[in-house]
């Protein structure tokens, strides 16, 4: 499927170049790992990865050969294990220190760097105080992954090279650009928020009125953190749950926040500068923090790729070069 036959007296000509742009989005990037499986099968293996968050987990993974490995992590995943990698902690810039996922990466990844790696990689990040979109392509991996996935207020910053540093998605959400910074010459995107149809429209006849139908709030007495496991399961869902019908949660509100903000700054990027394909996984249904549902959003990015796979068989074709003399 991706090679052209040669011209007699004429060299081959040879594959382009494959760059995959790995968009930010929490749990929903384990749709990224179905649709890395599906593109290497179909023999379209990227030759340049960038990645924004979780997006740069995953393509750490995949450029350090252990995507396998991730996998089998996240369809492990229950809502248990994952209460039990939050080291929440007082006085931090963030709920969460992060040592225990960073102790978790180094099991595989400890000693990589990313200038040693087979393929082009870098991890896209945000400079805190100055808003610099920083491309971490040198250096410990495992440093540049905690760095572009550090959430801004679950994660505390993370310091690299004199420089504070948090998610990448604040800036770059899908990095298409970095992709072709690199060396690519096509990109093949994957974007998280593809799906959420209905968000970034504009109410334009809304009234100020307090609404009546708004039931009394409840106030409910705050878990203590020595309840043991059932306590701590509680309080991460007070943090990170999905708002009802009473009012939500501080962290709810900067979470959804945030995700608002890196979908509107991802129509801004992506229409400035357009992949050449994208893999849109119908992710509308899968929650920021449903790690757990790994399996389920695994499959929704398979199903995305596979729809993509004529495009890209096509785009491939049209784009083989004459070898480097």
């Amino acid at each position: 499927m991706n090679d052209m036959r040669p011209v007699e007296g004429q060299p081959a000509l040879v594959r382009p170049k494959i760059g995959l742009a790995l968009g930010g989005g929490a749990a929903r990037g384990w749709a990224h790992i179905g649709a890395l499986e599906v593109l290497i099968e179909a023999g379209f293996g990227p030759d340049v990865i960038a990645g924004t968050s979780i997006g740069a987990v995953v393509g750490g993974c995949l450029a350090a050969g252990k995507l396998p490995e991730l996998s089998e992590f996240a369809t492990s995943m229950t809502k248990r294990r994952i209460v039990g990698l939050m080291d929440f902690h007082i006085g931090g810039a963030g709920l969460i220190a992060g040592g225990r996922l960073k102790r978790l990466l180094e099991q595989h990844l400890d000693g990589i760097r990313i200038e040693e790696l087979d393929r082009r990689f870098v991890a896209v990040a945000t400079e805190l105080g100055f808003g610099h979109e920083i491309w971490l392509t040198h250096g410990p991996l495992v440093e540049a992954l905690t760095a572009s996935y550090a959430l801004p207020g679950i994660f505390d910053p993370v310091k690299l090279g004199g420089r504070w540093l948090m998610d990448g998605a604040l800036v770059n959400p899908v990095p298409v650009t970095a992709a072709r910074a690199l060396g690519a010459d096509v990109v093949i995107c994957v974007n998280l928020n593809s799906d959420l149809a209905g968000r970034g429209t504009t109410i334009q006849d809304q009234s100020s009125d307090p609404d009546p139908l708004v039931p009394e709030l409840r106030v409910e007495p705050e878990p203590r953190w020595y309840d043991g496991i059932s306590g701590a399961a509680k309080r991460v869902r007070n943090i990170v749950g999905r708002p009802t019908e009473n009012r939500p949660g501080l962290a709810g509100v900067m979470i959804d926040a945030f995700n608002i903000t890196q979908d509107r700054i991802s129509r801004s990027r992506l229409a400035g500068d357009p992949p050449d394909v994208m893999i849109g996984p119908k992710l509308g249904r899968i929650g920021l923090f449903d790690f757990h549902r790994a399996g389920e959003t695994i499959e929704l990015g398979r199903q995305a790729a596979r729809r993509a796979l004529d495009d890209i068989a096509t785009l491939v074709a049209a784009n083989h070069i004459a070898p480097e003399s």
